[in-house]
């Protein structure tokens, strides 16, 4: 693969940008919001009230000049104190006309950062499980930090500072050219054309310095949120000065990047300086000469100047505003491409809700490989009847828990079919299919919030008698009872707060509150010591009462009872059976049994 020349970013860029443009000027002219269409024309028209008024302000500041230098007669009957408040009057409107302006289109702003925001987070949540568990987290939030911002960026700087920069040059122009001398008009012209090229041209190389401080800004972000989500782990290895090393040598990257950008922001300033101002001296000249001959008033002069300084502002404003909306578009391309990155796993064209009579679930010579050139599943036909518990055993990476994440749906099967009381899972809904499948994982991870809260996220809107009945059917009620806080109490981050056999039952209670007629349990105690393991199996056996369950277990002690016990080897079923069938055949289970047996005993 060939490495991109400059014309080809360059190219790549104005593709990337025209594509942002596209997708953001529906949210400024929707075709189902009237409202939306009215504020942008009001505020555009305030916009050019206001550009009009600040053009024929430096008119009243001549005229005033004249009256008191006794140079002229006064085209405005006012006399020179009448002038000056006249003076003061129009620029007070220019100012208000603006702020009136900015409020006016505030909910057109507003309104399309909320819903591109949430459009975003809602897509990435469509996204598969493949694309998030290669992607990391606080890469995701920065990218959606910075792409909203630069969507309000985009939206208020290319309206109301190009569009009125643009309209105000224009009209300064045409005062230069009637009122003085094409002269003017020329000078104005050449430094102007000068300035965009210099700005342009030393934009267009600091972005590529912005965009490699943004990877190291990212790359940092990323190391501090990943080494705060593992703060145990650095803990239990006494990394907290490794960490603090790897992070600073993540942030010494970005102060590199940092500083080549301030510098260039320096030159750039600096450059742009030189020519406004040789622009401002070459054209105050004319008009100098001009007064000397008589042709031009002292207040000529003074409005002449008024002028260059009033387009000289938002000119050195450009090199900021451009750079801005440089960045701007390449950061809001991320998140445009964040949206265009398709969702492997989605609703079929037609998609009926899943119903679920009994909750037979049967696995049709399923196929699966994470990675096209690696299968774990190859060619497993399974039959869970209605009702019924079936534990699935095996070894390490024998494919256990990839059942599981192909019965959520969390990944597609590469052949064959699984489907659920005669229906294929690929054939209906998602949400109807999330919702009829309750899973306990092998950790529970919480919500930093309280007790209730997580417990309620099983059903929207339960009510407290609701969770408290879940916490019971779990054997945790009396545990949060007894907290100062009961079901208010804060888990903290990841539930850190809790020990594991709590939030596991915590984890139990908001799938029992969730009530689903399937049952998956994903090694739901193996991370748990025996007496606790104990009291959580009591807990899941409740569970499983009128049930379909798929039990994926590490200790085969937990699932003496199921009803069938299917062992996997190396993704194909090697046996399966009751417990005592399997330890009568003497095969495979019967081995791990005895091994298991046996490490209990030495310990």
């Amino acid at each position: 693969m060939h490495a991109m020349s400059d014309a080809d970013i360059i190219e790549e860029e104005r593709r990337s940008a025209r594509r942002t443009l596209t997708k953001v000027a529906p949210y400024l002219w929707p075709d189902d919001q009237p409202w939306v269409k009215r504020r942008v024309v009001w505020a555009l028209v305030l916009l050019v009230l206001a550009k009009l008024i600040a053009v024929g302000t430096p008119f009243l500041y001549k005229e005033a000049v004249d009256a008191l230098a006794k140079d002229a007669v006064p085209a405005i009957a006012l006399g020179a104190v009448g002038l000056t408040v006249a003076y003061g009057m129009t620029r007070l409107m220019t100012v208000g006309f603006q702020q009136l302006r900015d409020a006016v289109f505030a909910p057109v702003g507003q309104r399309a950062l909320r819903r591109l925001a949430l459009e975003t987070f809602a897509h990435i949540h469509r996204l598969s499980m493949r694309y998030h568990i290669t992607r990391k987290t606080g890469g995701l939030s920065r990218i959606i930090e910075r792409g909203v911002k630069g969507v309000d960026f985009l939206l208020r700087f290319m309206l109301f500072s190009v569009g009125p920069l643009i309209l105000e040059l224009a009209l300064v122009g045409i005062v230069l050219l009637v009122m003085f001398d094409v002269w003017y008009l020329v000078i104005v012209a050449v430094t102007i054309a000068l300035y965009v090229w210099f700005t342009f041209k030393v934009t267009e190389w600091r972005v590529k310095l912005r965009r490699e401080m943004n990877e190291q800004d990212t790359d940092a972000n990323q190391k501090a949120i990943d080494s705060l989500l593992n703060f145990e782990t650095v803990k239990y290895f006494g990394a907290e000065t490794r960490e603090a090393t790897r992070y600073d040598s993540a942030m010494r990257q970005y102060e590199a990047a940092a500083l080549k950008t301030a510098y260039s922001l320096a030159f750039l300033n600096f450059g742009q300086s030189v020519l406004i101002t040789g622009g401002l001296i070459g054209v105050m000249v004319l008009a100098a000469l001009g007064v000397q001959a008589g042709t031009l008033t002292v207040g000529d002069f003074v409005m002449v100047n008024a002028y260059m300084i009033q387009i000289t502002v938002p000119l050195n404003f450009l090199g900021t505003v451009y750079r801005e909306i440089r960045q701007s578009l390449v950061d809001m391309g991320e998140m445009f491409d964040l949206l265009d990155q398709p969702a492997e796993v989605t609703d079929k064209p037609g998609a009926m809700p899943l119903q679920v009579d009994g909750g037979r679930i049967d696995l049709e010579a399923v196929r699966f490989g994470y990675d096209g050139d690696r299968e774990i599943l190859k060619g497993i036909s399974l039959t869970v009847p209605a009702g019924q518990t079936v534990a699935i055993v095996g070894a390490t990476g024998s494919g256990k828990s990839t059942i599981g994440r192909l019965l959520f749906r969390f990944y597609d099967v590469t052949g064959g079919a699984l489907k659920i009381d005669g229906q294929d899972v690929r054939d209906v809904t998602l949400k109807s299919l999330h919702a009829a499948i309750g899973v306990v994982p092998q950790d529970t991870v919480l919500f930093n919030d309280t007790i209730r809260y997580n417990i309620g996220y099983g059903r929207d809107g339960a009510s407290q008698e609701q969770i408290e009945q879940a916490a019971r059917d779990a054997q945790i009620h009396d545990f949060i009872a007894s907290l100062p806080q009961g079901y208010d109490t804060q888990v903290g981050e990841r539930g850190l707060k809790l020990s594991g056999g709590e939030k596991q039952r915590v984890g139990i209670a908001r799938t029992l509150l969730k009530d689903p007629p399937i049952l998956l349990l994903d090694e739901a105690t193996s991370a748990l010591d025996s007496d606790t393991e104990r009291e959580i199996q009591d807990a899941l056996a409740r569970a499983g009462e009128g049930r379909t369950v798929i039990t994926i277990a590490h200790r085969l002690s937990t699932i003496a009872e199921a009803d069938r016990i299917v062992v996997l080897e190396a993704g194909e079923i090697v046996e399966q059976g009751t417990h005592d069938q399997l330890l009568a055949r003497q095969g495979r289970y019967a081995q791990l049994w005895n091994r298991q047996q046996s490490d209990q005993e030495a310990a």
